[in-house]
């Protein structure tokens, strides 16, 4: 957790909003997020969430979110304050990251396709619901590794045609190509032609550009970095957190600040 750009982005916000909070990053095994929730007092208002717990945070919660049952993972735990006995909310903000990003250059894509199958698929494919589509195309390596993604689909309401991933597929000419692919999966298709109108979402951010970005930038496509997915993620966490609308030009003066490569 000690990469995590999450606390500059938090700490940043808070600061801005004159909220004498802090939030700091917390090395937490699956085995003990229990322990970790039980013993969080009244000064905690909430917990962001990675992998590999997003899915045992969705078990541990005493309420979850339509959104985060949808996408089948939480990433934001907040406190119920309003009950006897205390508990936890579980939601998902990035399926936020992932429309306000796009939101940000103005995509309205008509067709889709997501590389990849793991969670930050899952939340793409309902990303890709809430934009109104309802249907879209998945390339993977192995088909056979797609029940989560199935499950996702069907619960959003999103037909998925699962193929396997190539260079040459013809989906990938999507007007919208998320690439939720870890650092380098994709860099064989630095090798394509893309088109001006495709927006291309690639939730790598370090190291950035990558080759997929790269490539198609030089095309003239619309490339959105992870970093901008990541620092929307955590404005509309800061939002459930505070009440408050996150001040995101100065979450994302001090994510430049830290990361001035990221892409955003």
């Amino acid at each position: 957790m000690s990469h995590s750009l999450s606390p500059v982005l938090h700490n940043a916000a808070y600061l801005a909003l004159g909220r004498p909070w802090h939030y700091e990053a917390i090395d937490c095994g699956e085995q003990d997020l229990g322990d970790l929730l039980a013993s969080a007092g009244d000064e905690w208002v909430g917990f962001s969430v990675t992998m590999p717990l997003k899915r045992v945070a969705l078990a541990l919660a005493d309420v979850v979110e339509p959104r985060a049952v949808a996408v089948g993972a939480a990433n934001t735990l907040l406190p119920l304050r309003d009950r006897a006995a205390p508990g936890w909310r579980a939601t998902n903000t990035d399926v936020d990251g992932i429309l306000r990003a796009l939101a940000e250059v103005g995509a309205q894509p008509r067709t889709a396709t997501i590389l990849g199958a793991g969670g930050t698929a899952q939340a793409a494919v309902a990303a890709i619901g809430e934009l109104g589509l309802s249907s879209c195309t998945v390339l993977v390596r192995d088909p056979s590794r797609t029940a989560d993604l199935k499950a996702t689909a069907l619960r959003v309401g999103v037909e998925l045609a699962i193929e396997t991933f190539t260079d040459a597929h013809p989906a990938l000419g999507s007007d919208l190509l998320l690439s939720t692919l870890p650092a380098h999966a994709a860099d064989l298709l630095a090798i394509r032609t893309w088109h001006r109108d495709q927006v291309i979402l690639d939730v790598v951010y370090d190291p950035w550009p990558t080759a997929l970005a790269n490539s198609a930038q030089a095309d003239g496509a619309t490339v959105v970095s992870g970093a901008l997915m990541l620092l929307h993620q955590a404005a509309a966490q800061v939002e459930l957190m505070t009440g408050a609308s996150a001040p995101l030009q100065e979450m994302r003066d001090a994510l430049r600040g830290a990361a001035p490569r990221a892409g955003v």
